[in-house]
């Protein structure tokens, strides 16, 4: 009788606690050293100990976050140990509501430098060199997982391996440093080129264009929707891809910076604050509606070695995209704070801005690191920050955050309803539900929708709905194609090929008539682009109307347009005599198809490793034992090799000690050094080809001298034969002889 009462005195106890509201201890994080443009408030919701070295985050339908952890990464000064499975992908949650992380899971550990990830088809698509992979959740936890690609990120430097995978609103998922694109359809995998994008970082705008950047250019982006352009494999398109969208790469940090060039003219002004730009990097293009109006569509870029986040106007007037600074002193968030380490931008289910800030030290891989910038870390004691990670929130402090769906309750007439959502995240997630959902009654629904001219956004997120359903028929998109904003023609024009249109060549003629009338630049270059594919079916009713539009436009992007559809169509469409300019891109298309010379994405497997990397790698296995990782030389073994006469002077010199070996006393930097031993020479080794040996001259240039110059590895070759007096190892005697 005890026992029971004891029992349900318990159950009652725990049913208690668990109906609270339950307080958790969370970290506090001071801002003081942050300041925000007016208006605006930075909040912490993630930081250590909860998270570390965070990269990439995705946020489920709960709102809660997903982060890859890139804990591996420049663990110290000299990159140790980043091969290690230290990696993590983590899911932070709020469990008392008040918008500060105060419990995380680890999802998946044991990760070598993971990179990506994307909550997409019910699970988890994430990027592990040099695999990409999809998992599947249950209950939190990893499921079946499958290889979606070997070669995802084979080889290269972790700098420079693909990343971002951020799926747009053509249901494709896009990557930075890639030309590949992914989507699973009926169950199956698809991976197809794309054009080569960016370097860390990738997002779109409503339309679907595609945005990214490289450490010295803030912004670059497309013109144009993607793969728009590339459908002629025999001709590479320049005007409308991959353009640099900001006129000047201007900067304002806060301090005075340490960067890793800093010591080369004009990269730091007189008060030693860098002028341009060295670290540009996730890029986003606000969609979250929680901003004040002129905020919406505006590009923000992280600049992690000065701390600062800039903000970019966009202009979409003409065909091209524009983007200029907001302002010309300041930054739209900067940090006097050097840990301050925002490396990726993400759109939230509230509306607001997420910063994922790595907050460390290091901020430069080892491979690149100079003499100059590793002086300037250990002095400010930078490289002993590590162990550390935050995730910030940025918000419009007069405006509320936008309340969250609840999408996995969501009718499919909700999810609806919600593609006309102010916040663009939530529109993503209710295309990607309805399409996952499949069901067939909610076609009419969406079709009703898709012919709402209120709303072009709206209309063409249904479009791709629709297609992504496999329920797009040739009647709506030639309605929506006749009435709808040019945004929406455009859209409805580029998805006329994903149906069968063979027998539709009339109809089609008549609406191209229809919209060359209109004489708008926007439907008139994607209506250049489908003319182009539909002369494939029917060059005869086509080609006239494709040689209207480029005698039209004066452009050169409406003549890349016209190319890019023709397939194997030059010939005729040379018959017209049209532009100069046209002609010469026909030509090279021609002459390209006869030499089977096909335009690089088509043919690029994954990238190459750079030689930077290499050296490096090389440098581990062969010279630290001695040298030192950091190159600092061990007592009584081997000299030092930071700034050391040998490394800065002549690369002939360096090339056959490499080679050929080394003996007896030398002295570097003014010190006599003597050693009984002998350094040995790697021109005997087979593994170590003339390209290998180069390679890692240019990372010991760059590593401990102030350059990365080389030598190339046709003279290494011819260096081989050039020997010392005994055929073996050099003296220093024999080398200062040497004067190239």
């Amino acid at each position: 009788m005890n026992k029971c009462i004891f029992s349900l005195l318990s159950l009652l106890l725990i049913f208690s606690c668990a109906t609270e509201k339950l307080e958790y201890e969370e970290p506090e994080v001071s801002l003081e050293a942050y300041q925000i443009e007016e208006g605006f408030e930075l909040q912490v919701v993630a930081s250590e100990p909860f998270l570390e070295a965070p990269v990439a985050i995705d946020f489920d339908t709960q709102g809660r976050i997903w982060v890859a952890e890139m804990r591996g990464y420049m663990t110290n000064i000299n990159g140790d140990d980043e091969d290690k499975p230290s990696g993590t992908i983590s899911i932070m949650e709020d469990l008392d509501g008040d918008g500060v992380t105060d419990h995380s899971k680890i999802f998946m550990d044991g990760l070598v430098l993971p990179r990506a990830l994307a909550l997409v088809y019910d699970g988890l698509l994430y990027a592990e060199p040099p695999k990409l992979w999809f998992v599947e959740i249950e209950n939190d936890k990893p499921g079946k997982k499958v290889l979606v690609d070997s070669l995802y990120a084979d080889d290269g430097n972790v700098e420079h391996q693909p990343n971002g995978l951020m799926m747009n609103i053509d249901n494709w998922i896009y990557n930075a440093k890639s030309n590949f694109r992914y989507q699973r359809k009926n169950g199956a995998w698809i991976k197809e080129p794309t054009s080569y994008r960016g370097q860390w970082g990738i997002t779109k705008d409503n339309f679907g264009r595609l945005y990214h950047n490289n450490n010295s250019t803030l912004l670059q982006g497309d013109y144009v929707l993607p793969n728009t352009l590339i459908n002629n494999e025999y001709y590479s398109p320049r005007n409308a891809i991959g353009k640099v969208l900001t006129s000047s790469q201007r900067v304002y940090p806060l301090h005075v910076t340490s960067v890793n060039r800093g010591y080369e003219k004009g990269v730091l002004d007189q008060d030693s604050i860098l002028v341009n730009v060295t670290s540009a990097c996730g890029p986003l293009v606000y969609r979250g509606g929680q901003f004040p109006n002129d905020y919406d569509e505006n590009a923000f870029i992280c600049a992690p070695e000065v701390n600062l986040i800039k903000r970019h106007i966009l202009n979409f007037e003409s065909i091209k995209t524009t983007g200029e600074a907001a302002w010309e002193d300041k930054e739209f968030l900067a940090s006097t704070d050097e840990s301050f380490r925002p490396v990726n931008l993400f759109n939230g289910p509230d509306g607001a801005m997420y910063v994922v800030d790595m907050h460390r030290g290091i901020i430069q891989h080892g491979a690149y690191m100079s003499p100059y910038l590793r002086k300037h870390l250990e002095e400010k004691g930078l490289d002993k920050v590590i162990g550390m990670g935050r995730i910030l929130r940025v918000k419009n402090k007069n405006s509320p955050l936008l309340e969250l769906p609840e999408l996995d309750k969501a009718s499919n007439k909700d999810l609806i309803n919600l593609l006309s959502h102010q916040n663009g995240w939530v529109r993503d997630k209710a295309q990607h539900l309805l399409i996952l959902r499949g069901t067939d009654k909610d076609v009419s629904a969406l079709e009703a929708k898709a012919k709402d001219n209120q709303n072009p956004i709206a209309q063409i997120h249904v479009l791709h709905t629709l297609n992504g359903l496999q329920k797009l028929t040739f009647d709506l998109l030639l309605n929506l194609a006749k009435t709808s904003d040019p945004q929406v023609v455009a859209h409805a024009l580029m998805l006329f090929d994903e149906l069968e249109i063979e027998q539709q060549t009339q109809s089609l003629k008549a609406l191209s008539e229809s919209l060359i009338t209109q004489n708008d630049p926007t439907i008139d270059l994607y209506l250049t682009i489908a003319l182009g594919n539909w002369s494939q079916m029917d060059g005869d009713t086509f080609l006239p109307l494709l040689y209207q539009l480029t005698e039209r436009h004066e452009e050169a992007i409406y003549q890349e347009a016209a190319v890019s559809g023709l397939g194997n169509n030059e010939a005729a469409m040379l018959k017209l005599s049209p532009k100069a300019e046209l002609v010469a891109m026909l030509e090279t298309a021609t002459e390209n198809r006869a030499k089977n010379s096909k335009n690089g994405i088509y043919e690029r497997l994954s990238l190459p490793e750079d030689d930077r990397t290499r050296g490096l790698r090389f440098y581990k296995n062969i010279c630290s034992a001695c040298h030192g990782p950091g190159g600092n030389g061990i007592e009584g073994l081997a000299p030092p090799l930071l700034n050391s006469e040998y490394i800065t002077g002549s690369p002939k010199r360096l090339a056959l000690i490499l080679l050929h070996g080394l003996k007896g006393p030398i002295n570097v930097n003014g010190t006599h050094y003597e050693f009984n031993g002998e350094m040995p020479g790697i021109a005997n080794n087979p593994a170590m080809t003339d390209q290998d040996i180069t390679d890692l001259m240019t990372y010991l240039s760059n590593a401990f001298g102030n350059s990365s110059r080389g030598i190339n590895a046709a003279t290494v070759k011819e260096l081989r034969a050039v020997k010392s007096k005994t055929g073996g190892a050099y003296t220093e005697e024999e080398l200062l002889k040497i004067k190239n």
